[in-house]
């Protein structure tokens, strides 16, 4: 189960997930992203992953989506942080590689 919350003030857009960024939660927040981007595309976006247990491909998707659209990311856990190191130096496709042990890999 994968659940987010969303809050804007002053061209500033926090995001907070909580749970399994997989399918097929990752679609509703896809569209939701979206819908947000078009209505507000200069905002600064954060999306603070503090929370996030585990990341299947889908998920890798949507973070590199994110990213690509200028999303800056929160993560204060050891294991976060190294997703995002993975995301930034690797790029897609190494991220839920690297993240298996999130959760203990269950789907």
């Amino acid at each position: 189960m994968l659940r987010f919350g969303y809050y804007r003030s002053d061209g500033k857009e926090d995001w907070r997930l909580w749970g399994r960024l997989a399918e097929p939660w990752v679609d509703e927040l896809r569209s939701v992203w979206r819908r947000i981007r078009e209505h507000t595309p200069r905002a600064h976006r954060v999306v603070d992953l503090k929370e996030v247990t585990f990341i299947d491909q889908a998920g890798e998707q949507l973070l590199a989506e994110m990213q690509s659209t200028g999303a800056d990311f929160i993560a204060t856990a050891a294991e976060q942080k190294h997703l995002l190191a993975i995301l930034n130096n690797r790029g897609v496709g190494a991220v839920r590689r690297g993240s298996e042990y999130l959760g203990g890999g269950r789907r």
